[in-house]
């Protein structure tokens, strides 16, 4: 099944102010939580614990700590500006389903443990990049997947198991979900 969304060119503009909501919104969720004593963190995703579904959602726009955070939005940006070529409503689109689909999977199959941060989103994206251009048939596209095959290739082995405090389950999970939005994404064209 294809979802027919066509593709519009979106102004710099326009994507510099979508892309700046959402990691304003991560921001002013970081101060909070680092004000509150990390308050908001329970609100990660704990596997298999069905409490916990509804914070699918919420789990890419917390993170452990400041840190966590600053190490992830200029792949956030990168990422999030690249696949605004595909449009606005693809940004969007994108955004929500690996949202859902990669926050399943960590609360599926995750290790139990609290799963958070915006990486879920960055391989999500990521997904998506590599494999949508190939599909859409358009020069524009094919050559941001080639470029993101090539500059960023080895950003696959992060859905490997490596050291213990990172989810290589929202990884993992995030670059699926991205993989499969592109497959019912991807091929719509302009």
């Amino acid at each position: 099944m294809l979802i027919p969304i066509r593709r519009y060119p979106v102004p710099l503009t326009r994507q510099i102010r979508h892309l700046g909501m959402l990691l304003t919104l991560m921001v002013l969720i970081e101060i909070v939580n680092s004000l509150t004593g990390r308050a908001l963190s329970g609100l990660g995703i704990l596997p298999r614990h069905p409490d916990s579904l509804w914070h699918i959602p919420f789990a890419p726009f917390l993170h452990a700590n400041l840190w966590h955070l600053l190490s992830n939005l200029t792949m956030l940006t990168l990422f999030g500006l690249l696949l605004f070529q595909h449009g606005l409503a693809r940004f969007w689109l994108v955004t929500w389903t690996v949202t859902v689909l990669g926050g399943l999977g960590v609360w599926w199959f995750g290790r139990p443990a609290y799963h958070m941060g915006s990486s879920l989103l960055i391989f999500g994206y990521f997904g998506y990049l590599l494999l949508a251009g190939m599909l859409s048939r358009e020069l524009k596209l094919l050559l941001i997947s080639i470029g993101i095959g090539i500059v960023y290739g080895g950003l696959l082995l992060g859905v490997l198991p490596q050291q213990h405090w990172v989810s290589f389950e929202a990884h993992l999970f995030g670059f699926l979900a991205g993989l499969f939005s592109a497959v019912i994404m991807g091929r719509a064209r302009s």
